[in-house]
């Protein structure tokens, strides 16, 4: 160990055993989510990677839109537009965004 000029008392082993106690050690998206909260299979596939031929076309409509217009994060109105020019438009009738 490197020998420093401080001449103070040593608050290492007494701050670190704090931390110790006030860090949440628990790992898992189970901590992020809260609890009783899961995800639907279409969302859990896709944030795993796997995604099916409508997420990756939207991805790939979005990533074209950024890549011609330069802008790296498209605005809400903007991902409108993306999804209309990808020829979505509303046939049916709302569903509540809480149950997806």
């Amino acid at each position: 160990m490197a020998e420093t000029n401080y001449s103070g008392p040593d608050r290492r082993s007494t701050e670190r055993m704090e931390r110790r106690k006030r860090t949440d050690r628990r790992v898992g998206m189970e901590r992020r989510r809260g609890p009783g909260r899961r995800r639907s299979d279409t969302r859990r596939s896709a944030e795993e990677g796997e995604m099916n031929e409508e997420q990756f076309a939207f991805i790939q409509a979005v990533n074209e839109y950024k890549r011609v217009n330069g802008k790296p994060f498209p605005t809400w109105t903007e991902v409108l537009d993306i999804v209309l020019a990808m020829g979505y438009r509303k046939v049916a009738e709302p569903k509540n965004i809480a149950e997806i």
